[in-house]
């Protein structure tokens, strides 16, 4: 991570934080955690570090206090590991790559999530494949940093690295569970306690979702809306791994069990069946 000579941080470019990722998530399974954690933590302490340290010179009580102090800062989501955006936060990385994360700036809601796949699901095909991710990416970089100053080359090099991090299934296209990983949403509000278990819903809360899925105020929740606050539903249910196929069965089942009219949209009153519905259900650890 430190150029020899001159001892600075060297910045990283996508391929060389892909060789990073690969050599320490060893099993593949998307996380540095256990023995790949605790081996790069060692080997990041004595490169990161302005005099030579060896890997070996960190001991065991040093490693312990560090991976405390570690995971404290950069473990976002405190599950005990490290994934693929918190690396890229931890490591010194190439400014236009790292402005691909978003880490600053989170959508508001699924529904912006909703129309921005739209809008790069040009064929409809259901999956963003990669020319439609280089498109993306491209007009990423623009917003970010309204500029127009990324060659051909950096931006195939760019899509090539974010389908390697994110197209889980290898089938070399990003479904919609896959995009959402790339484009988080702040939260999903249906996953807060409130809407889990045996938890009094209400009129306040119902209310409070309403107008999160109703950008427009128009009094009902449809088009993108709709499939905003479906997608944060099907969260719930399939968790890591949904495509738009998911989404569009997902949508004929919940709108069939309210008695959907069929108008497109969804009304106060069948919203609120359906988190009636939601709420009823038991938590995961009791299904």
């Amino acid at each position: 991570y430190r150029d020899p000579e001159s001892r600075q941080l060297k910045k990283l470019s996508a391929n060389q934080f892909m060789d990073v990722w690969a050599h320490y998530d060893k099993d593949g399974n998307g996380y540095i955690e256990g023995t790949e954690l605790d081996g790069f933590l060692r080997e990041f302490v004595s490169s990161a570090n302005a005099t030579d340290i060896s890997p070996e010179a960190v001991t065991d009580t040093m490693l312990e206090e560090l991976k405390s102090c570690f995971m404290e800062a950069y473990d976002d989501n405190q599950d005990g590991k490290i994934d693929i955006r918190e690396l890229a936060q931890l490591l010194p990385m190439e400014e236009n790559f790292l402005l691909l994360f978003r880490f600053d700036n989170p959508l508001e809601s699924s529904v912006e999530f909703m129309k921005i796949w739209r809008e790069y699901d040009t064929d409809n095909s259901g999956y963003i494949e990669a020319d439609e991710l280089k498109n993306f990416l491209r007009d990423l970089l623009k917003e970010a940093k309204k500029i127009n100053d990324v060659s051909e080359d950096k931006l195939i090099e760019y899509t090539d690295t974010m389908l390697q991090v994110f197209d889980a299934n290898k089938d070399g296209r990003l479904q919609l569970s896959e995009m959402a990983k790339l484009l988080p949403v702040k939260e999903n509000f249906l996953c807060r306690q409130v809407f889990k278990g045996a938890a009094k819903l209400t009129k306040e809360d119902i209310e409070k979702v309403f107008s999160l899925y109703d950008r427009d105020n128009s009094g009902s929740i449809e088009n993108e809306e709709l499939k905003g606050f479906l997608k944060d539903l099907l969260e719930l249910v399939k968790k890591d791994d949904y495509d738009a196929q998911d989404l569009k069965a997902f949508e004929e089942t919940i709108l069939r069990g309210v008695g959907y009219d069929k108008d497109g949209k969804i009304s106060r009153k069948e919203l609120t069946m359906i988190l009636l519905t939601l709420a009823k259900m038991p938590p995961e650890d009791e299904q």
